[in-house]
């Protein structure tokens, strides 16, 4: 007996009752679609690895002259392709996240600034990721995915806002930054900082100089767990983190040339390592595609350590130093070994064009990032999607620069905002300034007197962003409400 499923039901046929031409097309059509079945490639692992607070200038293959040993990075490059036009959505953690979780501008889905008006979440806050918004992990869920959270999520810590209610199946780290403890802000009534597996609390307060050591592992174990089905590792690394004094492993304790902060970097070097080395180990090479970055520049610490070179300006801003990040993309047979695209691409990008890549489906609500498929496989890497829409840099809710192809025009702005949306007292205005930041990184020449095309070009994407998206106290067309819980409660009650 021949049997095959047709319209949802189970039909039969006699074999003997077929004329002969029949029977081979029967057969012929059963083999068809036995071989296609067996052939159809499994879709992709997915692992995306996001470091907190670093700069472009502190990787030896982003830059040679470095004071960090950055091996595991340096042979990544040399086996995949860097981005060195590759932006976060912001220039603080939030946001970022937010941008990379949902393929959205912060500002559209209302997280480019907290409840009481900072540009990040703290502790016990009201606001966090909307359960409406459909995140990078519910898309690949629905394809059958293994989903993992290990590190700093930052997207809201009460219990609605965590991973595991955003489509991941499993969740081991912090909900919010390492440097938002109480010995740090005396003055605000802050729980200790908790580490979490799902929704449970581990240990309070966490031991950080463990942190990324213990996440590392994490991801190893959940790798090992799922070689045989296609699994998603979002993991936002812990470090270098916020404070001024970093906190590396024992390990690495002061093996480096450029102090804790220059430990910390060779560390999460290692633990980039760990990661690629396990996925070899698990035979899912080939069908693994990682992609390293960070989600925005190194910050003005005591003493000065990190470094965004060459871009001007540091982390926390809208300089080229500040979202403009170091970016390693892999994945053998598919992406091109030891090359460079310098296409303008972002972070908001990873959704859409995973899902394309893996046969997800796009969130429901519109989005502002771009399939970038073809930048990343192609031999040339030519043509980003963001020239003709243009990419827009915010700072907290203030729109403060556009960038379209090369160029990228400073806007002018009476009041400008910095950090936690305040105006500084000294140098609070920002004149209008146009810059090709492709041959000119370090914004040494400014040009808009003789492109008069091209800033009025940039001047009317800009508008088109006010209304969409909107600016300052204006609320844009396309916004959408963060999540929000009244009262807000800690995780840790005592």
């Amino acid at each position: 007996m021949l049997s095959y499923s047709h319209g949802g039901a189970l039909e039969t046929m006699n074999i003997r009752h077929l004329s002969f031409s029949a029977l081979v097309i029967a057969l012929g059509l059963a083999t068809t679609l036995g071989a296609s079945v067996e052939e159809s490639p499994r879709p992709p692992n997915v692992v995306v690895i996001l470091c907190d607070n670093l700069g472009n200038g502190d990787i030896a293959c982003f830059n040679p002259a470095t004071k960090h040993r950055t091996p595991n990075l340096d042979r990544m490059a040399a086996e995949g392709r860097k981005f060195t036009s590759f932006y976060s959505a912001s220039g603080v953690c939030t946001p970022s996240r937010a941008a990379l979780m949902t393929g959205c501008y912060p500002r559209r889905v209302g997280l480019h600034i907290s409840a009481i008006g900072a540009a990040v979440l703290q502790p016990v806050a009201q606001r966090g990721l909307n359960p409406h918004e459909e995140t990078i992990a519910e898309l690949l869920k629905e394809r059958g995915y293994a989903t993992a959270c290990i590190g700093k999520w930052h997207l809201g810590d009460q219990q609605t806002f965590l991973p595991t209610r955003h489509g991941f199946d499993t969740f081991f780290g912090i909900p919010y930054s390492e440097d938002m403890v109480h010995d740090k802000f005396p003055d605000r009534n802050w729980p200790p900082l908790p580490l979490l597996r799902d929704e449970k609390v581990m240990e309070a307060p966490v031991e950080a100089e463990t942190l990324t050591e213990r996440c590392t592992k994490e991801a190893v174990t959940f790798i090992k767990r799922h070689r045989s089905n296609p699994f998603f590792l979002y993991f936002p690394a812990p470090g270098p983190g916020s404070r001024a004094v970093c906190y590396p492993g024992k390990a690495f304790r002061g093996k480096s040339a450029n102090g804790l902060y220059g430990d910390s970097i060779e560390e999460l070097d290692w633990s980039a390592g760990e990661v690629l080395k396990a996925i070899r180990d698990a035979g899912v090479d080939s069908q693994t595609l990682v992609i390293w970055t960070n989600d925005n520049g190194a910050v003005n610490r005591n003493p000065a350590q990190g470094s965004n070179a060459p871009y001007k300006g540091m982390g926390y801003s809208t300089s080229e130093g500040g979202m403009r990040m170091p970016c390693i993309v892999r994945w053998p047979g598919r992406i091109p070994a030891n090359t460079e695209c310098k296409e303008l691409c972002t972070m908001m990008d990873i959704l859409p064009t995973v899902a394309h890549l893996t046969g997800a489906r796009l969130p429901k609500l519109p989005i502002d990032g771009k399939d970038i498929s073809n930048v990343i496989l192609s031999t040339d890497a030519k043509g980003s999607p963001h020239d003709e829409t243009g990419f827009f840099y915010y700072q907290v809710e203030q729109l403060q620069a556009v960038r379209a192809g090369k160029w990228k025009l400073y806007l002018p702005i009476e009041n400008k905002r910095g950090l936690g949306g305040k105006v500084k007292a000294k140098d609070s205005s920002q004149k209008l300034a146009l810059y090709d930041v492709v041959n000119d990184p370090k914004e040494l020449s400014e040009v808009s007197a003789s492109n008069e095309a091209v800033v009025n070009r940039l001047l009317a994407l800009a508008a088109d962003a006010r209304t969409r998206l909107g600016d300052g106290p204006t609320t844009g067309t396309g916004q959408r409400p963060a999540g929000w819980v009244d009262p807000a409660a800690p995780l840790i009650k005592n």
